[in-house]
């Protein structure tokens, strides 16, 4: 079973948190803030971190942070009230996988868990099954049957990431974030990549690259 620390400093949130993951079928593990999130990390092997951003002690930022500067890779999904793109900038800039705004969606909430939880076992893997096709994060290629594509690195990260999660919508923004981070990358160069992965993997019918005007892009598995 998924253990999943809830960092919230709202008591009633965090018993709703885990009644909800509970029920799911994980294991929800309480924290009120983050100081004590980081104690729980220290003697509990945890999977996932739910936390809040605006908490008293330590912040979901600072949390984040520390978990990361400490090696700690597991999947973190943001939940705070803050929703500017500057507010969500800082979220990715620090270390976390995913970003949601309250009022929140107890549903999607799973969704993301879901999705979080199948993203790391795909990187942990170093590998992505997608029908027939195969990616591999070693080589950067991707091969299906006797067909063999090596990707430059920027590719074929795009491609995993859009793979990690068919039929999600990422918007330009995350795709950048998590793709190019501190490199710079703007909307112009996604749309290159894009077009380049287009064309490249032609031969490749276990998915496809759409376009989500105004928004972004998903993977269709066919």
């Amino acid at each position: 079973m998924f253990k999943i620390l809830v960092c919230e400093d709202d008591r009633q949130l965090r018993e709703l948190f885990c009644a909800v993951l509970r029920s799911s079928g994980y294991e929800p593990i309480p924290a009120r803030d983050g100081a004590q999130a980081l104690e729980i990390t220290d003697r509990e092997n945890i999977d996932l971190v739910i936390s809040d951003v605006l908490m008293p002690k330590m912040d979901g930022w600072e949390l984040t942070r520390e978990l990361r500067q400490s090696g700690f890779s597991m999947p973190i999904l943001l939940i705070t009230a803050l929703g500017t793109g500057r507010d969500k900038r800082e979220g990715f800039t620090s270390g976390a996988d995913d970003y949601m705004v309250k009022p929140i969606d107890i549903d999607e909430m799973v969704l993301r868990v879901e999705a979080l939880l199948r993203r790391s076992r795909m990187v942990a893997s170093r590998r992505a099954y997608i029908g027939d096709t195969v990616l591999d994060c070693d080589t950067l290629t991707v091969t299906r049957g006797d067909k063999r594509l090596e990707l430059r690195k920027k590719e074929f990260f795009l491609l995993f990431k859009l793979l990690s999660e068919p039929g999600r919508i990422f918007s330009h923004d995350q795709l950048l974030d998590d793709v190019w981070g501190m490199d710079g990358g703007d909307q112009r160069t996604l749309e290159v990549h894009i077009s380049s992965l287009r064309s490249k993997l032609r031969d490749f019918p276990d998915f496809r690259i759409v376009t989500v005007r105004g928004i972004g892009y998903k993977a269709v598995t066919e």
